[in-house]
């Protein structure tokens, strides 16, 4: 059951990379990368049940957790052009 589950995952993964290819928007592409991400944490999932080895929920939590901060990053750098903020600069005196 585990196996169908892990073909049906790299069946959507490589549905969501045709999807980034042909997206007509950099957002749909980011989207696409996200959603790429979040497959990926659930294959290292299955693959972690499938072997018997717990460890690869470890890295399957630290990869999500990358993703997510990855794509806000990506995000706010296509909708302000920056990833910091210097805020109000001060006047030397």
């Amino acid at each position: 059951m585990f196996a169908a589950a892990a073909v049906a995952l790299l069946v959507a993964a490589a549905l969501v990379l045709v999807r980034a290819a042909l997206g007509p928007t950099v957002f749909d592409r980011v989207q696409a990368a996200n959603t790429i991400g979040t497959l990926a944490v659930l294959i290292l999932s299955v693959f972690g049940f499938l072997t018997g080895r717990p460890d690869f929920l470890d890295l399957a939590l630290t990869y999500g957790l990358l993703n997510v901060v990855g794509t806000i990053a990506v995000l706010k750098f296509f909708q302000y052009g920056d990833l910091g903020d210097p805020g109000e600069a001060e006047e030397p005196r």
